[in-house]
């Protein structure tokens, strides 16, 4: 694929791969999806239970499906990869960084299938699809440069005559992987390419509604890595606690604060507590002053409020708005909004799909209720064009300051209005949530840029920027590091920080012979 697509991007750029996109979409649909097995030290294993995802655009076909692994697999898949750790771990970086670069390639080759199952899943546009898709190779491109960058991070210290010092950053062992939904692909290759890279086996855990995206990233490693270091076991809840609950040597989790603040008070079976490298939700603000430039502001809220149905943890979930500049901002997100087309992924105009699930849905329609009842909508609902968990874009004002609403994340095409007196008193309600993961100001004066970079209680930060208030990380351009209640370690994936993550520092002290 010539044209690189990033969550910036307005089209493919190529007619072909439109084509074969929809053609790939159209073979996902047009019978059930056989389920994917769970894959322990380089075998793929099958059980007596099943997962299954239906098409969430028709409601007819089964888009994927998995054996449930039973807890005898979850612990032979720990087993799998503590038995290859030590080999794993001493094979040359550069090595590992071979192997990893064909399965960039060989995943590079099924970016328009891969687009299209992701597609079936989860209901993304083409749009949406394709960048996740394209996410993934430069997601490992940027973590085997950094590794190498950075030498295998193995550093001399001061020497005497008799004694030479190192300083290095050792793995840990096995991690646990446990993806979400929402980027089945993209962040599932995040994790897992960052524990590879820095020397640690892997036990994946795909989300129950997203298993088929998943287990195709994980065939691809599986393709071009030794046994043993990459496996799978598949299902829901109970099959994550059962992995965390096992002797891993630590975790990598991208999902809910709840889950994963549990994760890292969780201690191992040895007695001690593991690393857990975990991005969690946000209830992200987008910051409009008065001296603002309206139409970027407009157009990278409605970006990054409606993207994916608002099923990014970046999404843009809360608007502050100086009350002078308020009823233009207003009118013109409204009218963005309702331009957006809602349907099937696989129409080209399509802007946005169903929300993922009825559990999803029944969220917005009591928060719709909530907000009739103490605020007013300004435009949005349920979509009364389609069958199932169809949504128009919703945006909601006047309600009450510190609304719940305007607290909790949703996940959903949900964005609230909220109007100020001054850029100090939008700064004290951008950051009166347990969130920190990322936000984005609008203004024109450089003392309100300063105050908000100085002052925001966010990692992932944007100004003026017109393709997304909250959105469009991308590997080695932004970090994706979560404060407060999103993140539990203060860096991010995407960045220059995150590898250390999956390694523990070693000092050696060699004394010559």
């Amino acid at each position: 694929m010539t044209t690189k697509i990033d969550y910036s991007a307005t089209g493919l750029g190529d007619p072909r791969l439109d084509t074969e996109y929809e053609t790939e979409l159209q073979k996902c649909r047009a019978v059930d999806a056989e389920p994917e097995r769970n894959l322990i030290n380089g075998n793929w294993e099958s059980s007596d239970e099943i997962v299954e995802r239906i098409d969430p655009v028709e409601g007819k076909v089964r888009a994927g499906a998995a054996f449930i692994a039973t807890d005898d697999q979850i612990s032979r898949a720990i087993a799998a990869a503590k038995g290859v750790a030590l080999s794993w771990r001493r094979t040359p970086y550069q090595d590992r960084n071979q192997m990893l670069a064909k399965v960039r390639d060989d995943y590079e080759e099924q970016l328009p299938a891969m687009a299209a199952v992701i597609s079936a899943e989860t209901g993304k546009t083409r749009l949406e699809a394709f960048g996740e898709a394209q996410e993934v190779l430069d997601m490992i491109d940027h973590y085997a440069e950094l590794f190498a960058k950075n030498k295998g991070y193995v550093a001399q210290q001061k020497s005497s005559e008799n004694e030479t010092n190192w300083d290095i950053l050792v793995p840990y062992g096995v991690f646990a992987v446990i993806s979400p939904f929402n980027f089945p692909a993209a962040l599932v290759v995040g994790m897992s390419t960052a524990a590879l890279v820095t020397g640690n086996t892997i036990v994946l855990k795909p989300s129950d509604k997203t298993p088929r995206s998943t287990a195709l990233v994980a065939e691809t490693f599986a393709r071009h890595l030794p046994r043993g270091v990459v496996n799978v076991v598949h299902g829901g809840g109970d099959v994550g606690q059962k992995l965390v609950e096992g002797d891993v040597d630590g975790i990598a989790f991208t999902g809910s604060v709840e889950v994963g603040w549990k994760l890292v008070s969780a201690v191992g079976p040895r007695g001690y507590p593991r690393p857990v490298l975990a991005e969690m939700g946000g209830q992200n603000p987008a910051i409009v002053a008065e001296s603002a430039d309206i139409e970027a502001a407009a157009s990278g809220i409605a970006r990054s409020a409606f993207g994916l149905s608002g099923q990014k943890c970046s999404a843009c979930r809360r608007v502050i708005v100086h009350e002078d500049v308020a009823g233009e901002l207003i009118a013109a997100i409204k009218q963005k909004a309702e331009a957006l087309v809602v349907g099937d992924p696989i129409a080209s105009r399509t802007d946005l799909g169903p929300v993922i699930d009825d559990a999803i849905a029944a969220r917005i329609d009591a928060a719709l209720t909530q907000a009739q009842q103490d605020g007013s909508i300004v435009t949005g609902g349920k979509s009364t064009e389609h069958d199932g968990n169809f949504y128009d874009p919703i945006v909601v004002t006047d309600l009450p300051r510190g609304h719940s609403l305007t607290r909790t994340e949703l996940f959903a095409p949900f964005l609230t209005i909220t109007l100020v007196e001054s850029f100090e008193e939008a700064l004290a309600e951008a950051n009166a949530v347990d969130y920190g993961l990322s936000a984005g100001v609008y203004s024109r004066d450089q003392d309100e840029l300063d105050l908000f970079y100085d002052t925001i209680e966010a990692g992932v930060v944007y100004s003026n920027r017109p393709q997304g208030a909250t959105t469009g990380a991308w590997p080695g351009v932004q970090s994706f590091c979560g404060w407060k209640r999103s993140g539990t370690t203060g860096k991010g994936g995407l960045g220059l920080h995150y590898l250390q993550g999956f390694m523990r520092e070693q000092n050696r002290t060699i004394a010559s012979f």
